[in-house]
């Protein structure tokens, strides 16, 4: 009982921040143009509604999570979505990133007599921060929008208070399993971005001489350590969360009306590809500390 009762309080805060915020909203569009420089302090409110509400978001996906009946199905079917059908798009992005960079490095190097350095240095560009980041990127572009588009159709539509009616729990079926889905599958995106990155490397170095691919892997692997592959994919669990949280956020609480759709898919690009930047920009500091 206790557990209800917590939940449904988050629910009913989260619902009272919603409504001040969307009332801001319109009373900040009904103000005339000769008052445009007013609104200031509507816009910072606006802004720490919408993290409060976020905020009171992301604590109910953590009380949802371990609270049964556990949505498998529905959470494999959504890795596979997210997933699988993410391949094609991130494959093709990871091995141009690795051809270009190399193309790109070597008259570099070659300057300086250091051209048999361009494989190890394509490879700790990419697998610390370029393959990451960017594919963090394609994934909010691409996961982030769909997520906040489908949620915010299902709202316009009213098929979330369907659920709701019927005794099924949205929040759980639509949100936790998304959410979760986008945390666990980006972490393996990157891993094979990485990969499909090395081989577009590997084609980049052979365009302009000949090397094989066993003197192409040890040139790689005699400077690529643990620390550089294990922070870059704890880092990406936090792009994945983000990312499924923000978009599930977006859709889940859009406004009524068709374009409250294209409305939620746009901020929820925006605002993902943000906190990606900005979750980046943590690790790093933290990374350089540790290794330091």
């Amino acid at each position: 009982m206790d557990n209800f009762k917590y939940v449904k309080d988050i629910a009913n805060m989260e619902k009272i921040v919603l409504q001040q915020s969307q009332n801001i909203n319109q009373e900040a569009a009904t103000i005339p143009e000769e008052f445009s420089e007013i609104p200031s302090d509507s816009v910072f409110r606006r802004f720490f509604l919408e993290v409060s509400s976020l905020t009171f978001f992301t604590f109910r996906f953590f009380k949802e999570v371990f609270k049964p009946p556990y949505e498998f199905n529905e959470l494999m079917k959504q890795a596979f979505l997210i997933g699988y059908k993410s391949l094609p798009l991130v494959g093709i992005t990871a091995f141009i990133v690795g051809l270009v960079l190399t193309i790109e490095s070597r008259p570099t190097l070659a300057n300086f007599g250091a051209e048999s350095w361009l494989p190890a240095m394509v490879a700790i560009s990419i697998i610390r921060e370029m393959g990451p980041a960017i594919t963090a990127l394609i994934f909010a572009g691409k996961v982030g929008s769909g997520i906040g588009a489908e949620l915010a159709s299902m709202n316009v539509t009213e098929q979330i208070d369907a659920m709701q009616v019927s005794g099924t729990n949205p929040f759980k079926y639509l949100v936790v399993t998304r959410v979760l889905s986008a945390t666990l599958m980006l972490p393996l995106l990157v891993i094979f971005a990485d990969a499909i990155g090395m081989m577009g490397s590997f084609v980049g170095v052979n365009l302009k001489g000949t090397t094989s691919a066993h003197l192409f892997s040890s040139q790689v692997f005699q400077v690529l350590k643990f620390g550089d592959l294990f922070p870059a994919v704890i880092k990406t669990f936090f792009f994945g969360f983000a990312i499924g949280i923000i978009g599930c956020y977006k859709g889940y609480n859009s406004n009524k009306g068709t374009e409250g759709v294209g409305k939620a898919a746009n901020s929820a690009v925006v605002f993902a590809s943000l906190m990606v930047f900005l979750i980046d920009m943590v690790a790093v500091q933290i990374t350089s500390l540790f290794q330091n």
